[in-house]
């Protein structure tokens, strides 16, 4: 989940690719883009995605007014969040059948992570709905996708507006520390229930003779974060860099 966090300034062209950037690897090796029919189904899907969490964040806002209160905005947006977030699955596909040209491994891993959090935490663990960590992982995922999938749409119609290009390697300097916290912070609230419900978990004896805490998973998932977040952190920082210093070196000579 620390790796999905990472959208902000790393994926693929295209809508779907790895987040790990095959995009920033475009100046050292070049890559031949989908073909004409695939290019017009990923602009199609990056605009419905787009659109679609724009709608959230305007949910989220509309819900802030009606309220007068950021608690538990959750519930204005849990719908939407829940289908956007999971018809990110798709990515997966856009790589399996080579029109994305990204990691099927890295790019399941990512997308499955935010799943995970959206079905297996926040959706089966309804206490934890109402807890403010969701409402900042929601709202740094939500300015997230709205930027990345925007940068898609654009880089597919060779039209990329340097302020687009700006936000996706800059706004993540706050929004993967918030969103990773968010994450972290729902989790860490989700563990006392888990273990009182014995959710997911399997207990011995059993025919299969297996078992499996979820309350210890979940806390393994806690713990990979230490060494995942400072790895995509300062690997994005040196992206950044390099990307925008070359935006500024190809803006010079225009």
């Amino acid at each position: 989940m620390a790796a999905a966090a990472a959208t902000a300034a790393t994926k693929g062209n295209g809508g779907g690719g790895a987040r790990a950037g095959a995009g920033e690897a475009s100046g050292s090796r070049k890559r031949k883009g989908p073909g004409p029919l695939a290019t017009a189904y990923l602009v199609i899907y990056n605009v419905v995605m787009t659109a679609g969490w724009l709608v959230i964040a305007v949910g989220l806002v509309r819900a802030y007014l009606a309220k007068g209160s950021y608690h538990s905005l959750y519930y204005s947006i849990e719908k939407p969040l829940k289908f956007f977030q999971t018809g990110a699955l798709l990515e997966i596909l856009h790589c399996a059948i080579g029109i994305v040209p990204s990691s099927v491994v890295l790019t399941s891993f990512q997308v499955m992570s935010r799943v995970f959090l959206i079905w297996a935490v926040t959706h089966s663990v309804k206490e934890v709905q109402s807890e403010d960590s969701v409402l900042l992982f929601v709202i740094a995922w939500t300015i997230t996708e709205i930027i990345r999938y925007s940068f898609y749409t654009f880089s597919l119609l060779n039209h990329l507006p340097y302020l687009i290009k700006w936000a996706r390697y800059t706004l993540f300097i706050v929004l993967y520390p918030m969103g990773v916290s968010g994450e972290l912070l729902t989790i860490y609230a989700a563990l006392p229930f888990v273990r009182q419900s014995g959710l997911y978990s399997i207990s011995l004896p059993n025919k299969y003779n297996f078992s499996f805490d979820y309350y210890a998973f979940l806390i393994l998932i806690m713990i990979s974060y230490i060494p995942i977040f400072p790895q995509l952190y300062f690997h994005m920082i040196h992206q950044r860099r390099k990307v925008l210093s070359h935006a500024e070196e190809h803006k010079k000579f225009e």
